[in-house]
């Protein structure tokens, strides 16, 4: 693991990674400064550090849910569509299982 400093909306953070991730690591904190720092500029003065933080994870979590991806055959789909059908299947098999006898 190498020690890597970033920062983010003028704070210094120390991060530990491989020397694999370093460049997807830089990129990722560069990104989240970057949607924190448009996101405070257009916010109400006086907004809380925190606040901005959690408006651009979810904003960033958005982005992610929207990602498409290569599915089978010519079709993409979203991940936020994998995780929907996920959760269609675990309500479908929670239906199903209180009248199951075993």
């Amino acid at each position: 693991m190498e020690r890597l400093d970033v920062t983010i909306l003028g704070r210094e953070y120390s991060l530990a990674c491989t020397p694999g991730e370093r460049d997807s690591v830089v990129a990722a904190a560069q990104h989240v400064d970057r949607t924190m720092q448009r996101l405070r500029d257009a916010s109400k003065p006086g907004t809380s550090a925190e606040r901005v933080a959690i408006m651009a994870a979810l904003q960033l979590a958005a982005e992610l849910l929207a990602t498409p991806v290569s599915g089978s055959g010519d079709s993409d789909f979203a991940l936020g569509d994998y995780k929907r059908k996920i959760e269609d299947m675990q309500r479908d098999i929670d239906a199903v299982l209180p009248n199951v006898q075993v």
